[in-house]
């Protein structure tokens, strides 16, 4: 086989792969970096797969070729130059680590996501990462269901309370 149907026999399946880890996102977020080195890269990797974030470095042409007639097609007018792609299922963690981290990263800036097929601009990837994640929204309502049962509880044990000790007063009163 010649070198030149290798190397398109690679870029084939290295499409299909990236195809494969986004297809179920509903988001992905663009990012370019100029310049992360190996430990701002790393710490990049490291904060994004604590969040369930997957990250993609690739070459845009190969991008291109993965988003093409998909729901995430809008993409291509973000995709120039060195290009970062952070995707979730949660539609907010990917906007929150990639914003977080540009940040603190003046050689990594959010340029743009697609969300459930809607184009979004930086700005609009910035303000969807200020709200709180799905699982900050699930930890909030649980508390919320559980404050009224808690205090229902008290409110129910109280009497028996104050029932025991009226009849333990009375029986010192008696003896």
């Amino acid at each position: 086989m010649s070198e030149l149907s290798e190397n398109r026999l690679e870029k084939e399946k290295l499409v299909k792969e990236i195809g494969d880890e986004i297809k179920d996102a509903s988001i992905i977020v663009v990012n370019q970096q100029m310049g992360l080195n190996a430990d701002q890269t790393r710490s990049l990797r490291v904060a994004m797969r604590a969040e369930g974030v997957g990250l993609k470095i690739a070459k845009n042409t190969l991008i291109k070729r993965v988003i093409e007639k998909g729901p995430f097609s809008a993409l291509e007018k973000f995709l120039q130059g060195p290009t970062v792609l952070a995707f979730s299922k949660d539609p907010v963690a990917a906007a929150k680590v990639s914003a977080e981290f540009s940040k603190k990263n003046e050689s990594f800036k959010v340029v743009g996501a697609v969300m459930n097929g809607e184009l979004m601009e930086a700005q609009q990837v910035k303000m969807l990462a200020s709200l709180p994640s799905l699982d900050q929204l699930r930890a909030k309502i649980i508390g919320l269901v559980q404050a009224p049962a808690t205090k229902i509880a008290g409110v129910l044990q109280a009497p028996a309370g104050q029932l025991a000790r009226v009849m333990s007063a009375r029986s010192k009163q008696g003896a």
